[in-house]
């Protein structure tokens, strides 16, 4: 645990403010769910909670799933972070914070191919980061979790059935976070 130097005290309804600049870092917004640890030495530690986060084993297997049909690299996203991987490079992307415009692409709750000139959106910070060329939004109970994309791959465009199948797959996820 790193501290902050930061003192909050509780008011008489039970409720601590966190700081904005902290928020900020974290990527915490208003009505984010966190979750709430304790440790032995009677820490309190909120972790931001991700829905999508629980079903990253399955999510993983059928990002393995699409990889091997379709030939394309592929990962799923929540809010955050990339939370399963197919592809070259796992180990450099997986559980690495989204790009701005990742998130912005998740926030704008719609497909996305890239078309023409349009040379994608980059899924994490970094320069050598693949870019997302297909994307379709996990949407839950009305609410966006995350998304689901295929990455560029050298010479491989998604076809419009796989383009169908990733619509499918992310509103499969949607579903299964409801159940």
């Amino acid at each position: 645990m790193k501290a902050t130097g930061i003192v909050r005290r509780i008011d008489d309804l039970g409720r601590v403010v966190i700081p904005k600049e902290i928020r900020r870092t974290m990527h915490i917004r208003e009505g984010d769910p966190l979750e709430i640890f304790t440790d032995k030495e009677g820490g309190v530690i909120f972790k931001k909670y991700s829905p999508l986060g629980e079903l990253s084993s399955f999510a993983g297997d059928c990002c393995s799933s699409l990889y091997t049909v379709s030939g394309m690299f592929c990962c799923v996203c929540d809010m955050d972070n990339v939370i399963a991987y197919s592809g070259q490079g796992k180990r450099d992307i997986l559980e690495r914070p989204v790009s701005r415009e990742c998130e912005q692409l998740i926030l704008a709750r719609k497909n996305y191919f890239a078309q023409g000139s349009d040379t994608g959106v980059k899924i994490i910070n970094d320069t050598g980061s693949p870019v997302i060329i297909a994307a379709s939004p996990i949407i839950s109970e009305g609410d966006v979790m995350g998304l689901v994309a295929f990455l560029e791959t050298p010479d491989r465009k998604p076809s419009v059935t796989e383009e169908k199948l990733l619509s499918s797959y992310a509103m499969f996820l949607g579903k299964q976070m409801e159940n």
